[in-house]
């Protein structure tokens, strides 16, 4: 199972609605902090603080070009999230199959 402590600047990260949608517009390609700020009606600042999480995170990357800053998503850090999941995911199914067995020998 993956350390929840790794885990946790993920989830800090995905744990904003914002910064999920941004997440959703980085997908589909890189953009700069103008293209993201004006998706929101939120102020370029706020903005900001968002993307920082998200970097932070591991979840986007940045490249500065000249007064430009580009965003890019790091899907490979969504994995740390997914494989978090999915450790319960497969807990869950074990239970409930032993659940299951148990029922039907009682019949």
């Amino acid at each position: 199972m993956i350390q929840s402590a790794s885990a946790q600047p993920v989830f800090r990260a995905l744990a904003d609605p914002t910064r999920r949608e941004i997440i959703s517009m980085l997908a589909a390609g890189a953009r700069p902090v103008g293209d993201i700020t004006a998706a929101f009606d939120i102020t370029r600042p706020a903005i900001a603080k968002h993307l920082r999480i998200l970097e932070q995170g591991g979840l986007i990357t940045v490249e500065v070009k000249g007064r430009e800053r580009i965003n890019r998503l790091n899907p490979q850090a969504l994995k740390t999230a997914s494989d978090w999941l999915n450790y319960f995911e497969e807990f869950w199914d074990e239970r409930l199959a032993k659940l299951k067995q148990v029922v039907e020998d009682k019949k």
